[in-house]
């Protein structure tokens, strides 16, 4: 019995002694160094050293409660991010199921066996119970936990590009809330316009049926009138229509009460809207932290492929009880034991092992260039941004006076045509063109809009609802996978 259990402790001594050598190998290759080529500072904003917008958190950056109760029911319902809530989940429990292959699984078993041997002619039965590890890897040149590390890497990617989703999806709200207004200021537009034509028309029909003008004037105001009707019910249509959009990204109908109602003339009170400096967008902009993590990812990957050219060491065993007799099953001296390392040697595999790591060092290439390639696209977004803030005040102003030059133009050539001075073709022409630039002065105003909340977004802003709460964290998944919460 002594000698039992010396080796027993023997035994046990050995897994210990192994488990505390797993993975003390890594194989994982240093993150290779991108290159994306970015400047050094934007390029149409000068760097006067303020923070950037995107610290602020949206409640403090709109300034629309409306707006902002909208942006909180979007983040409550909005379907495309409660999935990606949804895969952080499931990386969640991907990763615990990697961590777990890190350790030995221990399980119960028990058996009766009916046999018959040369030795022993006459049939007997044998019954046991016990516990057992199966096939636990020691992970020597850290295969598994390469494994783990990847998903733990893939996991910080999913939960980022949630936080990418949320950036994404506050802009497309406030642009779409905005987008109401305009379609309804062009809406009031094109109903003043019609009313203004069928006024002329009415002239036109007086003087036509006292013989004062031809057929030829009646008709001509008659199209004027019927293409304003026809933009009534179009802009009608895009009313109804940007109200759908919102609730669609909102995920439920949006109540009148948070709808704008009047023309949205400012969408922020900032009187500077801060770029910041460059490296802040690298911190900001959860789509660029994304791909740094599939970047870790992918070369974890590799020190897994490159743990498969050495040997697969594997250790199983089980400790319990034997007899031929059930009722001396748990009595003493029929305790057993057994404890035996088993090995895969890859000798001649025809090159699948090494295919294996060109294709992860292929991946990891791969997403070396996406992580080049979404800094870059970061950079053009903001700069692309900053480029339209740059004229963009000097085009309304441009276009205001234009307006009121088209509107005094009209105005004179209504006078002239009244007077018996000039026919309605000079009326008509007026009048399209200073419909046309009040149009082009609302679009204007729209794009000047858009390009705030667009720079906004693009800087990263608008994960929390304040400057004061605490930032998205990235942090390890708990070890019970607790639940995501989804809302």
């Amino acid at each position: 019995m002594t000698m039992m259990n010396s080796m027993i402790g023997r035994g046990f001594a050995l897994t210990v002694l192994a488990v505390s050598l797993t993975a003390c190998q890594s194989m994982k290759p240093a993150v290779p160094a991108a290159e994306p080529n970015i400047p050094a500072e934007y390029m149409a904003l000068a760097q006067d050293g303020s923070q950037s917008i995107a610290s602020q958190g949206y409640r403090e950056y709109f300034a629309d409660e409306r707006l902002e109760q909208v942006i909180a029911l979007a983040l409550e319902n909005n379907r495309d991010l409660r999935t990606a809530a949804l895969n952080i989940e499931k990386t969640q429990y991907q990763y615990q199921i990697t961590r777990n292959n890190q350790l030995p699984t221990v399980g119960a078993s028990g058996s009766v066996t009916r046999q018959e041997t040369a030795t022993a002619p006459d049939p007997y039965t044998t019954y046991s119970a016990g516990l057992g590890v199966t096939a636990y890897e020691l992970d020597f040149w850290g295969r598994v936990a390469s494994l783990k590390d990847a998903a733990l890497e893939s996991y910080f990617a999913t939960q980022t590009a949630r936080d990418a989703t949320q950036v994404a999806l506050v802009g497309q709200v406030a642009q779409a809330w905005a987008a109401i207004s305009f379609a309804e200021q062009n809406l009031k537009l094109a109903e003043q316009t019609l009313k203004a034509q069928q006024e002329s028309y009415n002239l036109n029909k007086r003087r036509f049926d006292v013989g004062l003008d031809s057929e030829i004037p009646l008709r001509q105001s008659q199209i004027s009138v019927e293409t304003a009707r026809g933009d009534v019910a179009g802009y009608k249509t895009e009313v109804a229509q940007q109200k759908n959009a919102l609730n669609l990204l909102v995920g439920q109908t949006v109540p009148d009460g948070l709808l704008p109602d009047k023309a949205v003339v400012h969408i922020t009170d900032n009187q500077v809207l801060s770029a910041g400096l460059p490296s802040e967008l690298l911190v900001n902009r959860p789509d660029i932290k994304s791909a740094e993590y599939q970047l870790r990812a992918a070369g974890a990957n590799i020190g897994a492929a490159k743990a498969r050219l050495f040997p697969t060491i594997s250790l199983t065993g089980s400790a319990g009880y034997a007899s031929t007799d059930l009722s001396d099953l748990f009595k003493s001296g029929s305790f057993v034991w057994s404890v035996g390392p088993s090995i895969d040697l890859p000798i001649f595999d025809y090159g699948t092992r090494r295919a294996n790591i060109k294709i992860s060092e292929v991946d990891q290439k791969i997403a070396l260039s996406d992580y080049e390639s979404t800094v870059q696209t970061a950079f053009r977004e903001v700069n692309d941004v900053l480029a339209t803030r740059a004229n963009i005040e000097d085009r309304i102003a441009a276009q205001r006076r234009l307006v009121e030059a088209t509107n005094k133009t009209y105005q004179l050539s209504q006078a002239r045509y009244r007077a018996g001075l000039d026919n309605y073709l000079t009326v008509l022409d007026a009048q399209r063109t200073a419909y046309s630039a009040e149009q082009g002065l609302l679009a204007l105003r729209q794009a000047n809009i858009n390009s705030q909340i667009e720079l906004y977004k693009t800087l990263g802003g608008g994960l929390t609802e304040t400057s004061t709460q605490a930032s998205t964290q990235v942090d390890a998944p708990n070890a019970d996978a607790t639940q995501t919460t989804v809302n």
